[in-house]
């Protein structure tokens, strides 16, 4: 089988029937976690939405009128209409045009009317690719390019999970591949000469990992990922937004907190952004992997958004984006037997609210990456609840592709002291020359 997006994710859910037929699949840019594609740390991402009914004008579903409901077809009239009130309390929801006429006319958008009312995982995991992964024995090659996190956990998670031969690439940004694609047929057409033809072309013989490494603009190979072996290490918040090694000595009296009020963005355009610089590095600095980000807020209300993003800036202003971090703040409970340092997970089967005015440690995945910040180049880090309506980022990305907006005021309040180490816990490794190739 062959495909990219859609297609790549259906070659999985087939291979995962085990069909005799089937020797083995080539899968470009997949998705494969269908919560996480539709909400980054229980946030609302309207970018499949987007790619669903044909906007951006790329392929996609193009219309999905002919895909039914599941709760509808499970529920009956009265109990959906318990459940979509229950929905609608949420502000977020509530205050979104859109949003509202979907839960309130299901038939419209079947599809999408499920995603919106199923806000916690669960009920994604029986037809989840990532789920079924590890029923697949036959040859895998998973190809995927660095969309700045959101499409590299759910590769790199069933790649793990695959019994059989198996493969796996990840590409430079930006992540929208050519329709139809063309980038990988090469690597393509020597996979299936070797498993379909039986044609010793020595594909086997090269590393299970490669990766491309944004900044360096090498390749990195490995027989894991990540490719490499790292260190962890943690990038405290400190005042005068300099972020160091070293933690915060001061206690909350001395070490004011950072903060921000953000108004919904349907009275305001402005955004809210609070960003940390670190000092130029002076030598070349790699990471590869994933991270984390310990935040000890305070917010005046039940919930809210936390983004982060992290960016490459040089000499010159110039920034390019190396990751992202996404959680609500009612879905901030871990899963503790997964969770280790710098690797955190959340189940995101419920919601929680925020007891306003109380400090809490919220705990964001950074989204895995591959980058080498070269001497003279800082690390920015930026903390908002909602995405800039344009910047250097944004504006690569198809119209629509955003996530919900809060739909209420809140007042935030970042401790980053000795008793609150608020924090990023990033994958540190040691270039060598033997690691690397041009």
């Amino acid at each position: 089988m062959i495909g990219i997006s859609c297609f790549g994710s259906m070659q999985v859910l087939a291979a995962a029937e085990r069909p005799p037929s089937l020797k083995t699949i080539f899968v470009s840019g997949g998705h494969y976690d269908f919560y996480e594609t539709t909400y980054h740390g229980g946030v609302m991402w309207f970018m499949p939405r987007a790619a669903r009914e044909g906007r951006g004008g790329d392929s996609g579903w193009a219309l999905t009128d002919g895909v039914k409901s599941r709760m509808l077809e499970t529920y009956s009239p009265e109990e959906i209409r318990k459940r979509v009130a229950e929905r609608l309390k949420d502000p977020d929801v509530a205050a979104w045009p859109n949003l509202v006429h979907v839960l309130n006319h299901p038939k419209n958008r079947e599809a999408w009317f499920d995603i919106v009312m199923n806000e916690v995982d669960g009920w994604y995991e029986e037809r989840d690719p990532i789920t079924l992964a590890s029923d697949i024995d036959i040859p895998v090659r998973l190809q995927i390019d660095q969309g700045r996190g959101w499409t590299m956990d759910g590769t790199i998670e069933p790649y793990k999970s695959l019994k059989g031969p198996k493969k796996l690439d990840i590409g430079p940004y930006p992540p929208m591949r050519s329709r139809p694609f063309v980038e990988e047929h090469d690597k393509m057409f020597r996979w299936y000469e070797y498993w379909i033809k039986g044609i010793d072309n020595g594909i086997m013989d090269e590393p299970a990992v490669t990766v491309h490494v944004e900044g360096s603009r090498e390749t990195v190979t490995g027989a894991q990922w990540p490719p490499k072996d790292v260190e962890h290490r943690s990038l405290y918040l400190r005042p005068r937004r300099k972020p160091s090694f070293e933690p915060e000595p001061m206690d909350a009296e001395y070490a004011a907190p950072d903060g921000f009020h953000q108004a919904p963005l349907t009275v305001t355009d402005k955004v809210e952004i609070l960003s940390w610089s670190t000092e130029p590095f002076t030598e070349p600095t790699e990471m590869i992997g994933q991270g984390a980000a310990h935040l000890f807020a305070e917010i005046d209300q039940s919930d809210t958004n936390f983004i982060l993003r992290l960016w490459d800036e040089a000499p010159g202003g110039k920034r390019r984006l190396i990751t992202t971090a996404y959680l609500k703040a009612s879905h901030r409970e871990l899963d503790e037997e997964r969770t280790t340092e710098g690797d955190p997970h959340h189940p995101h089967t419920r919601a929680v609210p925020v007891e306003p005015g109380e400090t809490e440690e919220h705990v964001l995945r950074v989204y895995p990456f591959a980058a080498t910040f070269p001497p003279g180049h800082r690390l920015v880090v930026e903390l908002s609840n909602e995405e800039p309506l344009a910047d250097e980022h944004n504006a690569l990305l198809p119209p629509d592709a955003f996530h919900l907006p809060v739909g209420r005021p809140v007042t935030h309040k970042i401790y980053r002291d000795a008793a609150h180490p608020s924090r990023l816990v990033l994958p540190f490794t040691q270039v060598t020359p033997a690691d690397t190739a041009r």
